[in-house]
């Protein structure tokens, strides 16, 4: 488990993709008791992952009893009730003994409001390309230093790691104020 953790928090995109593919069908299954179409559970998925990556960087899940599997299904779980909820629908559920207490997710899954100018930073940055917007975030998202970027992305030195992010937040500077 501590393995699959330290993966989440700062592993390769191969290795990423491993524990993606490793919990998607075994999800998919799970979530299928809710009656939902496809497309909406793999989304739901994706996104659930995406949020179990972001506790992981953020140090949430160091001190979890559940397993990642767990913790991963209950995210997907609760995003699978919120849609329910939305739609104003109910579905059958019978809640697995396995299973943590919704609570422990709902207590770290409270997704902030943005504000219109992050909504705008986002979009903007959504325009950037992806070896921009990979930088950008581990510098500033999970706070890896210039060195560890370098290392970790393959680069030669640290100076080209720090004129490559000069250059993407100008870029960004650029596409904001053309908006």
């Amino acid at each position: 488990m501590r393995e699959n953790l330290l993966l989440l928090k700062k592993g390769p995109n191969q290795a990423l993709e491993k524990i993606y593919t490793g919990y998607r069908k075994s999800f998919l299954q799970f979530a299928r008791k809710y009656e939902l179409d496809d497309d909406i559970l793999i989304k739901i998925y994706q996104d659930s992952f995406i949020a179990l990556r972001e506790h992981a960087i953020k140090g949430k899940l160091d001190h979890i009893k559940s397993s990642i599997k767990t913790y991963l299904y209950n995210i997907g779980e609760y995003k699978i009730h919120a849609l329910l909820k939305k739609q104003k629908t109910t579905a059958y559920y019978e809640k697995n003994k396995d299973f943590i207490n919704s609570k422990e997710i709902i207590d770290v899954f409270e997704e902030p409001k943005l504000s219109v100018e992050q909504k705008l930073l986002q979009k903007h940055f959504m325009q950037l390309g992806k070896r921009c917007q990979e930088l950008l975030t581990l510098f500033y998202y999970r706070g890896l230093t210039i060195k560890e970027i370098a290392d970790s992305q393959g680069y030669e030195n640290k100076n080209i790691v720090k004129n490559q992010k000069s250059h993407c937040l100008k870029l960004l500077i650029k596409i904001s104020a053309q908006r």
